[in-house]
């Protein structure tokens, strides 16, 4: 019964997911010295992910996985994968990562609602010390060091990601913020776009009020030597933007408490291996993070279309 659940839960997985694009990539084109792929990448994808939805992570442990036959079939296989094999799609994955992810993004986009409130944190990706590209870094929020790298995701309504960066450390300068929140309203633009004091930059701001969001996030009185009586840096960016909109600190407060959505969104994608990190090196970490993230995708796309709860790291059958 248990085994059954699980194949129904890989073939509901797939059944709104269109890979095809995956063959444009060129770092999956056939060999130029003319040897073919014995497995295409949209199958490959499938394996892994079918893996990492049931906390299986490695190329040893997924061919293992795969070599049950009812479940490559399910993944799209002829014969099951190698670990070799794996092992190099997983390498080649991490050229085409973000890619991947916006083009899975902007495919949900067109199927289900994401709201109109956006979110932006930085979360920790810890890994084993053994790891030479990793580093340690400080986490604020938890007044702790931790060794590993950083990811910063926005996410949307239903605890789903819209837009990432692989970062060094959970701390997210400027320039990334920037990058992640343009990719965000490249695929929705919505009313508020909500973050904590961390993201308290000026171009942020401004950006985001020219694109007609409403930015809110904790002044942070570090960033200046004469700071305004402000709790949020949107009020004094509103009078030099427009001299009819006027935003009230009930309605700023009342909207920033739903910032928290994040870290459960963030959580979400940590249910499916975000993380989870199992591998070394800042390439196979870095692949690991989005394919967590595009599974993430795939779970609310396969929930939406069931009509279950789409905020769930697990699909109902």
């Amino acid at each position: 019964m248990v085994f059954k659940t699980l194949e129904t839960e890989t073939t509901a997985l797939f059944e709104h997911l269109d890979l095809s694009f995956l063959t444009d990539y060129l770092v999956f084109a056939p060999d130029p010295r003319g040897r073919t792929r014995v497995h295409e990448p949209i199958e490959l994808l499938k394996g892994v992910l079918h893996c990492f939805y049931n906390n299986i992570y490695g190329p040893r442990p997924m061919a293992r996985e795969l070599h049950n036959e009812d479940v490559w079939r399910q993944c799209g296989f002829e014969h099951p994968p190698s670990r070799r094999t794996l092992s190099r799609f997983i390498a080649d994955f991490e050229l085409v990562a973000e890619d991947v992810f916006i083009e899975l993004v902007h495919e949900l986009a067109e199927q289900v609602p994401l709201g109109k409130l956006f979110c932006i944190d930085g979360t920790d990706i810890p890994v084993d010390h053994r790891d030479e590209d990793a580093d340690w870094n400080y986490d604020h929020t938890e007044d702790d060091y931790y060794y590993g790298y950083g990811c910063c995701v926005v996410t949307a309504a239903n605890n789903i990601p819209v837009a990432a960066a692989f970062t060094p450390a959970k701390k997210v300068d400027e320039e990334t913020a920037m990058r992640v929140t343009r990719d965000a309203l490249a695929v929705d633009t919505p009313r508020w776009f909500l973050g904590d004091s961390e993201f308290d930059m000026l171009e942020w701001y401004d950006w985001l009020l020219e694109q007609s969001v409403v930015p809110i996030s904790p002044y942070n009185p570090r960033n200046t030597d004469d700071p305004p009586n402000i709790e949020y840096r949107v009020e004094e960016r509103i009078k030099d933007h427009s001299d009819t909109v006027r935003l009230w600190q009930r309605q700023l407060n009342e909207t920033y408490t739903e910032r928290s959505r994040v870290e459960t969104a963030i959580g979400v994608c940590k249910d499916l291996g975000l993380g989870a990190p199992r591998v070394r090196s800042r390439a196979r970490v870095k692949s690991h993070v989005f394919i967590a993230l595009c599974l993430r995708l795939a779970v609310a796309l396969a929930n939406y279309h069931r009509g279950n709860d789409v905020t769930s790291p697990t699909i109902t059958l």
